[in-house]
């Protein structure tokens, strides 16, 4: 990398700024000097050649886009003068090789986590509520504002002293805009139980109405988190007349893990006497469950029993060359050491296809990427939309113009190993390394697909900020950028802006993130998006979500 530009794919026809470089600006670079026409922000493209309307753009070695019209070398890249374009994909017998990355430094490195009876090993100790049906989402707020501030698992009692404040001025009658605030310095509660990172509530708007298909869909991605190795215990809440019954949850998580031993409370509504009696006894009897699970201890475990998910999400033009490219070489050395790795957002493999059919180990597992790739983009059709909307208006504003652009630089995070096994939403993951999971590239319905097919942690690099989180699931979130970083630094956990800058390489960084995620899986550190409990959950219908 240079200090101003960088050209990612000796193919590649376009140029990327890594500074805000001003117009009839003279750039030399391998023995060629290119001249800006105009201003070209940092994370943007310009063309390195005259091009004519028609002509093929090429980025990370891919096409990913095509020229709209005459333009001059040093024309800065837009959604005026390029559209996105990919080549078809196919299944063709390749011989895939690749370099496997030197995993010495992490051969013999453990983690302390949670050993579960079917041999699954958690980052986190939690405790479940799942209602079958969203009739059932205001008991289980009831049940959550009960057990928080109690159990010590609340956060926001500095907005409580906060509010309390204010409202007590306004009845003083004092002018709020006269008065100074302190921030609140109140010590937060020791937890209850020290054992258990938290209790979590699977809120939703799912179970009865819909489709038939939607309340089946919903009954699979509740039984998978049931079942994750992070969930301990679970208080299962039920109306009666829904179409999700319980019986068909039971039959799902059976189906999945036929062992399944933990506890399960299940609470049933219209069989109860009054609505208090069940929340009355879906408390008690959970209390009982936090006791007998808060006997469980972290013990050491291989890096072999993670399983993590790699996710991007508030994309900039700087994620496919810092942030992805270092996650995905984190992903190659936990290949080799026998863990597993989740790549997911179907619409934002769009234009990488190929690569990724090229990197199956066999035919089945390519062509049942291939069929989950076709079918969703042909009912994103159906609907007048396609992969190629994909992009959000924060996505383009930071230089990622095409569906393909954000597609070739997401698929970073996936590195470079085979690609071992292809899940349909909710399946679980099962072989040791590279899995490819069907999920929207919506952050949260991404994230909440990845935990259902057993991450323990997520990898979500993020160029322009998110807070998302996960309910069972840590999420760490890494910054493209330094800036970003800093400025959202109450979300932020890792800074990959160091790559930009050239201070470190791709694999330094993305060893640098696998000590984070080792700290993290043991309980060392928390991630801020678990510190702020945002516990985001949104069931995939399996309609049109890009």
């Amino acid at each position: 990398m240079s200090n101003l530009i960088l050209k990612i794919n000796p193919k590649d026809n376009v140029l990327v700024a890594l500074q805000d470089i001003p117009a009839e600006t003279e750039i030399v670079f391998e023995g060629n000097t290119y001249t800006t026409l105009e201003a070209i922000p940092a994370k943007h493209k310009f063309f390195m050649n005259d091009m004519k309307q028609g002509d093929e753009i090429f980025m990370y070695g891919v096409l990913v886009g095509k020229v709209q019209y005459d333009l001059a070398s040093g024309t800065r890249m837009t959604v005026d003068n390029t559209k996105h374009a990919a080549d078809p994909f196919y299944y063709r017998d390749v011989d895939y090789q690749w370099t496997k990355p030197d995993v010495s430094r992490f051969l013999h490195k453990t983690f302390k986590g949670y050993h579960r009876s079917n041999g699954d090993v958690g980052t986190a100790n939690y405790w479940l509520f799942i209602p079958t049906v969203f009739c059932e989402n205001r008991n289980l707020d009831i049940i959550k504002e009960s057990l928080y501030d109690s159990l010590g698992y609340a956060i926001d009692a500095k907005y409580k002293d906060y509010t309390q404040q204010l409202v007590e001025a306004i009845s003083k009658g004092d002018n709020l805009d006269e008065l100074d605030f302190s921030p609140s310095n109140i010590p937060a509660k020791e937890r209850v139980f020290k054992n258990v990172d938290g209790i979590k509530f699977l809120n939703h708007t799912g179970g009865c109405g819909g489709t038939r298909q939607d309340s089946d869909s919903l009954s699979k991605l509740l039984a998978a988190y049931a079942d994750h190795p992070n969930v301990a215990g679970v208080t299962l809440l039920s109306l009666g007349c829904q179409h999700l019954q319980i019986d068909n949850f039971k039959r799902d998580l059976y189906n999945r893990n036929p062992d399944f031993d933990k506890p399960l409370l299940v609470f049933e509504q219209q069989k109860a006497v009054s609505e208090e009696t069940m929340i009355k006894n879906a408390i008690f009897e959970t209390l009982k469950g936090l006791q007998e699970i808060n006997t469980i201890e972290r013990e050491d475990a291989p890096i072999s029993k993670l399983c993590v998910g790699v996710k991007c999400g508030g994309s900039d033009g700087f994620s496919g060359i810092s942030a992805n490219p270092a996650v995905g070489h984190l992903a190659d050395i936990l290949s080799v050491l026998g863990a597993k790795v989740l790549l997911a957002e179907f619409p934002e493999l769009c234009g990488a296809e190929q690569e990724l059919i090229d990197r199956a180990v066999d035919q089945p597992t390519a062509e049942k990427f291939i069929r989950l790739m076709t079918e969703y983009d042909e009912l994103a059709h159906a609907v007048g939309s396609g992969f190629y909307m994909n992009p959000s208006p924060g996505n383009i504003k930071d230089g990622l113009i095409t569906d393909a652009i954000k597609s070739a630089g997401a698929a970073k995070k996936g590195g470079s190993s085979p690609v071992v096994d292809v899940l349909d939403y909710t399946e679980p993951a099962t072989k040791p390394g590279l899995s490819l999971v069907c999920t929207p590239g919506n952050d949260v319905e991404a994230t909440t697909g990845k935990a259902a097919s057993g991450a323990t942690l997520i990898l979500f690099t993020t160029g322009l900020g998110t807070p998302t989180g996960n309910p069972v699931c840590p999420v760490i979130k890494v910054a493209t950028n330094t800036v970003l970083a800093t400025k959202m630094s109450d979300i932020i956990d890792i800074d990959t802006g160091a790559v930009v800058r050239g201070e470190k390489t791709i694999q330094e960084m993305g060893e640098d993130i696998l000590d984070f995620c080792i700290d993290v899986a043991s309980g060392n550190i928390i991630p801020k998006a678990v510190a702020l409990n945002q516990d985001d959950f949104i069931p995939w219908k399996r309609g049109v979500s890009l």
